[in-house]
């Protein structure tokens, strides 16, 4: 079967062996699964998010901080069966949610592992470079949409993720998540238990791409989406800016966004930016 479950549209035989853009095989590959502290509080909260980390990304941005998973495959195989097993296990660990992270290659597997709800809301982490025919393959399926947007500018798109139609299709996916969960619910204890949460990381140097996403964010229907303004941008020393974000570059974009009235989500820490925050890919909760 030809793979066309990203905007890529590769068509690579994975099952036979072939492997497209995402560079991953057929099955799904984790390298880890274990609660994880480090992002927004309505999905950490106070017991921890259930992060399941997938090999692999149809993205490949080249400064991503998960560079040493994105661009190889390895960890452990799991059927559908074996993602079931793996979700209850994070689940009876305590955790408030399911957090998928970069699961896109493989979600005809998760979609099947899914077809059992696994009792606590399921989080869908992505760089929200995704087609409408997989996303709908999922709905009912997964409760809290997480993507990114990262670019509006085709050209940085091009550079930095060889993905010029990237936010043609970010557009369009962000879309179709709202209409599948309306607006963004949170419950008693400030949890996000069903909606969408839009991630946008601040480039150094890039500020007007940042204003040009902010400007996009806030044409959307008031009160129906959360975002979340990250300034964690930290050099790989395999592509993209060289240097940290500014404390000015990143007051400007966020005085930006508060000038634009977005209001509900996160406006993410200077500090926040450093490899310690970048869990181990060491195989932690896979048996």
């Amino acid at each position: 079967m030809k793979c066309f479950l990203c905007p890529r549209r590769c068509g690579a035989d994975r099952e036979a062996g072939e492997t497209g853009r995402c560079r991953a095989p057929a099955l799904p590959t984790v390298v880890r699964a274990a609660r994880h502290d480090w992002e927004e509080p309505c999905i950490s909260g106070t017991a921890g998010s259930g992060a399941v980390f997938f090999s692999g990304c149809n993205l490949g941005c080249v400064y991503c901080q998960n560079l040493e998973i994105s661009r190889s495959i390895r960890g452990k195989t799991l059927d559908a069966a074996g993602l079931r097993e793996l979700f209850a296990r994070l689940r009876d660990s305590g955790v408030h949610n399911l957090n998928l992270v970069t699961a896109t290659p493989y979600a005809r597997t998760v979609a099947e592992a899914l077809e059992t709800p696994p009792g606590i809301p399921v989080v869908w982490n992505s760089g929200g470079y995704e087609s409408l025919e997989t996303l709908r393959m999922l709905e009912g399926k997964v409760d809290v949409w997480l993507p990114d947007m990262k670019y509006a500018d085709a050209a940085l798109a091009r550079e930095l993720s060889d993905a010029p139609d990237y936010f043609e299709a970010a557009d369009a996916a962000i879309r179709e998540m709202l209409r599948q969960t309306g607006p963004y619910r949170l419950d008693e204890a400030g949890l996000l238990r069903r909606g969408v949460l839009v991630r946008h990381l601040v480039l150094p140097g890039h500020i007007g791409n940042s204003k040009d996403v902010l400007e996009w964010f806030a044409a959307l229907p008031k009160g129906t989406a959360l975002f979340s303004l990250m300034a964690q941008y930290t050099p790989n020393g395999f592509g993209g800016p060289e240097r940290r974000l500014t404390p000015e570059e990143f007051s400007e974009v966020s005085d930006y966004m508060y000038m634009l009235g977005i209001r509900d989500g996160y406006v993410q820490e200077l500090s926040s930016a450093g490899s310690e925050y970048v869990p181990p890919f060491d195989g932690t909760g896979l048996r």
